[in-house]
């Protein structure tokens, strides 16, 4: 009864005609910024949060705002994999592999339509386990010590992207570099600055904000320049029509088992949706491929994917305000945002300021309602942002950066930061290591290391008090599991591309 009356309050707080507004503007861009193929949803909230600055929204207001494009990108992922094969995002890669075959069979608007019912399935679904579960998490993360704390941020960094295929080195490397970033500025503990080659500016350490949106808004500028993209879709006409029932009906237990594997994958810290998706297209495979029809265009194929990422993108929420620890790439964008603005996600969120936690969940609800109705009639609208060229976007996406990372503190110097961080962006992509890791480790050091100093000085300098805890112990023994998960898709993989019969199949 007590969710039931915060639930009610969230509500009221949402449909403020401001919150309403951002809400149903988040959607729409969300999904059109989720279909542009490569922007997808950290750039995404990457790019707009300077906007939230600028206008001066309040943090609720801000956070429903990115919330709203962050699921709708989730939305939109799937409009350029199905009608073109290009995903609009990391996640939308499994999408492709039945929703184009599907798309080339004729089948465009039903691939759509179904994708778009098994999005709202996924996102429903994990919104009602954000509704239940984040309160209760929170009520246990009050018995969090320093110790604990410190064993979670290295659970974090253990289960970045690891178990969703990426290259241990590459994701360690970007990580550690991260972790290094965070240390610039004043020691926390003696007042002496640290790698500021005795520049002022530093003394307060790195802007989140400068470095995200130079290292994801500028990067992917940079990206565009080199490749000349060229969004060739001329003649690309879909015209919509509501697939049957029984075929939606079909996809209906793909899309329940595949939200709740989502969920729980998003859950885990620095998993994010691309571990949704590809666990929840996995299984339903080895679940659904009696008949051999997946790959081929199997609807069922289309609904897992789209139902795992979606899930997966509001169970993230759940690490991200129980305890402040994203559960994905945009949820650490998201949570630089938050503090930036002095607030502190964690377990005292919930009692602190229980209007931005409630009116989130309640405009949650409204978002996925309000996505669907987007993402059913205006289908061709969506499909014509695709044709919008290089040279028309480019100059909107670097004003937005330069005049938003500006607004933030009026100093040139975060402008020259922003723009090497860019570089910096840039190099990384072209080595193809990933950034999320560098971010998570840029957002969490400086609070690892504050929490490492706190036990520290409860013990005396004694480090056993960091497995003194069975909380610390537990989360050690989770972080050891998912290291050894790591290491066994890791040999898997290698395994198969060395046989010549898994290469073949792989291709498939």
């Amino acid at each position: 009864m007590e969710t039931l009356s915060l639930l009610g309050h969230g509500f009221s707080v949402a449909v403020s005609p401001l919150n309403l507004l951002l809400l149903v503007s988040g959607c729409f861009a969300g999904t059109l910024i989720g279909a542009m193929p490569g922007l997808g949803p950290v750039n995404g909230v990457a790019i707009l949060i300077p906007l939230t600055f600028a206008f001066g929204f309040d943090p609720t207001s801000s956070l429903i705002l990115l919330s709203a494009v962050y699921y709708g990108c989730m939305y939109g992922g799937r409009i350029s994999s199905i009608l073109l094969n290009i995903p609009g995002d990391e996640p939308a890669v499994m999408t492709t592999l039945d929703g184009y075959p599907m798309a080339q069979k004729g089948q465009a608007s039903d691939a759509l339509a179904i994708s778009g019912v098994a999005s709202f399935i996924g996102a429903t679904l994990a919104t009602i386990g954000l509704t239940l579960f984040a309160p209760l998490l929170a009520r246990a993360a009050i018995h969090f010590g320093p110790a604990d704390y410190f064993a979670l941020y290295c659970m974090a960094f253990a289960t970045i992207g690891g178990i969703a295929g990426v290259d241990p080195r590459k994701t360690l490397l970007s990580a550690l570099i991260g972790l290094m970033i965070a240390t610039i500025g004043l020691d926390p503990g003696t007042g002496i600055p640290r790698y500021t080659f005795n520049s002022f500016e530093l003394y307060d350490g790195v802007d989140a904000i400068v470095a995200l949106v130079g290292l994801f808004a500028i990067s992917e500028i940079l990206i565009l320049l080199e490749k000349r993209l060229v969004q060739a879709n001329d003649g690309l006409r879909v015209r919509f029509r509501m697939p049957r029932w029984s075929v939606i009906r079909h996809t209906l237990p793909a899309s329940g088992r595949a939200s709740v594997i989502g969920f729980l994958a998003g859950i885990l810290p620095g998993a994010g949706a691309s571990l949704g998706s590809v666990m929840s297209y996995t299984i339903e495979k080895q679940i659904s491929n009696a008949r051999n029809t997946f790959g081929k265009g199997d609807p069922r194929g289309v609904a897992a994917p789209e139902s795992g990422n979606n899930a997966a993108s509001g169970g993230a929420l759940i690490p991200m305000l129980s305890l402040g620890v994203p559960g994905s790439g945009t949820t650490a964008v998201m949570l630089a945002m938050l503090i930036t603005l002095n607030v502190q996600p964690g377990p005292l969120l919930f009692e602190k300021q229980p209007d931005l936690v409630w009116g989130l969940v309640a405009s949650l609800y409204m978002a996925n309602f309000t996505l669907l109705i987007l993402n059913i009639p205006m289908i061709g609208i969506f499909i014509r942002i695709l044709t919008v060229p290089t040279w028309a976007l480019l100059p909107v996406v670097v004003a937005i950066s330069f005049v938003g990372v500006y607004s933030i503190s009026n100093s040139h110097f975060d402008l020259y930061l922003m723009i090497g961080f860019g570089l910096l962006g840039y190099v990384f992509r072209k080595l193809d290591i990933t950034l999320v890791p560098m971010v998570l480790g840029l957002l969490l050091g400086i609070d690892m290391e504050n929490n490492l100093r706190r036990a520290l000085s409860i013990s005396g300098g004694d480090y056993s008090i960091l497995v003194a805890s069975p909380i610390a112990v537990t989360l050690y023994a989770l972080t050891a599991l998912f290291l050894a998960v790591s290491v066994w898709l890791s040999l898997r993989d290698r395994r198969r591309q060395a046989d010549p019969a898994h290469q073949g199949g792989a291709l498939d």
